[in-house]
């Protein structure tokens, strides 16, 4: 049985000039915290093919990010900031958090980007907190031609050209994310490349990463938090390829929180099942892992559902002491930052 613990239990001070601006100059450049062992190892992402074993496998998410924000204005010529949270399949469709002095109230139409009108459905989502928009023409394309790169809020500047190409994987397939999968930000082409030369095998799943994942948790008690929903989908190819690495003795590395907490989402039922679905999976110290052997993550957010996550997998005395480490030698957090290399406790 795992101790009962509170949202205060994960969290820790952050000196605000560790908080990344701007992604390393190369992908691979970036730090890597080795803490499968204590006391753990300061490395260089780019080391990381000679910390795996020919025959274990990396999944990762291949969800790609929409430029989900816009600006525009009502009729009456207010200002409204909006962020795409989900792009209803085959619709012009879609649900959107909405800022403005005065809502916005069913029928009204927004003007984005002095480009293109969206009209005001209705409420919908969580608690009602989503605006349902329609918009006039395809969303993808519109985002694409008059979005902007939907960065998290602890980034303070506009978004950049440089932003557009860093702020997406290498290997991004299916638009739908309104955050990057960010540990996967690390990885470059001539990285892929080595991981296949020393025999390390690949996978994808897909998981689209909704704004939900900044949200802080506003309960102290872990028990009361409503967690966020998220579509994604696991392939047979994937199970597949899981499961021969497993029947080889090879191990599973998920690479980023969102890969795996759609594989793990997809173990509920006891054994890894291809398919595709929602998932509020809330991942909390004492949840029994089914999948995942060792997780490649960036540095979270005090008091976030992802320190949870990451608490569950390694260890919460062990995350802490980590993150300790980490402040102390100035590594650099969040999105833009460094990564970190963690195999799962065992009991």
């Amino acid at each position: 049985m795992s101790a009962t613990f509170t949202v205060s239990d994960f969290d820790f001070a952050l000196p605000p000039d560790l908080i990344a601006q701007h992604p390393a100059a190369e992908r691979t450049a970036s730090r890597l915290l080795d803490g499968r062992q204590m006391p753990p190892v300061d490395r260089i992402f780019r080391e990381l093919p000679s910390l795996l074993n020919p025959g274990d496998l990396l999944v990762f998410n291949n969800t790609k990010v929409i430029k989900a924000r816009l600006y525009g204005a009502k009729a009456s010529g207010g200002a409204v900031e909006a962020l795409v949270e989900r792009v209803l399949p085959g619709t012009q469709e879609v649900w959107a958090h909405m800022r403005a002095s005065k809502s916005p109230k069913p029928g009204a139409v927004v003007r984005f980007a002095d480009a293109f009108d969206a009209e005001v459905l209705g409420r919908c989502g969580p608690d009602n907190g989503l605006f349902h928009l329609r918009l006039s023409g395809d969303p993808f394309e519109l985002l694409e031609r008059h979005g902007h790169v939907p960065l998290p809020p602890y980034i303070e500047h506009g978004d950049s050209a440089d932003d557009v190409r860093r702020y997406q994987t290498v290997f991004a397939r299916e638009p739908g994310a309104v955050a990057a999968p960010t540990a996967a930000l690390h990885f470059d082409e001539a990285l892929l490349a080595q991981l296949a030369e020393r025999g390390v095998g690949t996978a994808h799943v897909t998981l689209h990463v909704g704004a939900g994942t900044f949200q802080p948790v506003r309960v102290e008690a872990l028990a009361d938090h409503k967690m966020h929903s998220e579509w994604f989908q696991v392939s047979p190819e994937t199970v597949e390829a899981i499961q021969r690495c497993r029947a080889a003795g090879g191990r599973i590395t998920a690479v980023g929180t969102t890969t795996l907490r759609a594989l793990e989402s997809a173990a509920l039922g006891g054994a890894l099942a291809a398919g595709e679905r929602e998932t509020d999976i809330f991942i909390t110290p004492g949840f029994d892992f089914r999948v995942v052997d060792r997780l490649i993550t960036n540095f979270h957010l005090p008091k976030s559902t992802l320190m949870m996550l990451v608490s569950a997998f390694a260890g919460h005395a062990a995350i802490m002491s980590l993150y300790q480490h980490a402040i102390a030698q100035r590594y650099r957090f969040f999105s833009y930052g460094d990564a970190m290399l963690l195999d799962r406790v065992t009991a």
